[in-house]
């Protein structure tokens, strides 16, 4: 079921997270977020760090980088929650907008970092959602690539690893077929078990 319905729902999302990474009490984001005699959250601390992103039409990815304990549980709780109050109310539907509890892997490694982000960064693509990953507005990509000038990640934990913005570039674009193989596979035995 598709989670974004338009480009608003998207940016909403992206706003949505933006506040709930960072920390200490503050106003429920419906509230802080059209108004203007709330003060801004300046000078606060984040208890994530969004190292990238992808948001899909039916489900979004994150990396991210926990700066405080608990603090990726929490971040994605009061994300979810809230974007869901604001998808339903804006819906006029009821009931959960994410099926299951979100699912985590401890990265342990700097190989395993950059394959995730890759992966992330690979989606749409692979999703056939857009032909393009340079271009496609809801994904950290066209950040990585310096694309967008004001971004919203950590991403030099990612590209300190590469020798360019442009080796990063072929390093996921070079795991295109590879991934598309996968998805390809992975549908396949999904039909095998229906």
């Amino acid at each position: 079921m598709p989670i974004f319905t338009d480009n608003f729902d998207y940016r909403r999302f992206m706003k949505t997270a933006l506040y709930y990474q960072l920390e200490g009490p503050k106003p429920r984001f419906s509230i802080f977020n059209p108004n203007p005699n709330i003060a801004p959250l300046e000078n606060r601390a984040n208890i994530v760090d969004i190292v990238c992103y992808c948001l899909m039409p039916n489900h979004f990815h994150f990396l991210l980088q926990q700066k405080k304990d608990e603090g990726i549980t929490e971040f994605i709780s009061k994300l979810s929650n809230s974007y869901t109050r604001y998808f339903n109310t804006k819906d006029n539907r009821v009931g959960p907008l994410f099926q299951g509890e979100f699912k985590s892997v401890y990265v342990e490694t700097t190989e395993q970092l950059i394959h995730l982000s890759r992966y992330i960064h690979l989606n749409p693509l692979v999703g056939n959602i857009t032909k393009d990953l340079e271009t496609y507005n809801w994904s950290s990509y066209p950040e990585y690539l310096g694309k967008i000038n004001d971004g919203v990640c950590s991403k030099n934990i990612v590209l300190d690893q590469f020798e360019s913005v442009e080796t990063y570039r072929q390093f996921v674009l070079d795991y295109e077929g590879y991934a598309r193989e996968l998805k390809m596979i992975k549908h396949q035995i999904l039909d095998l078990k229906d």
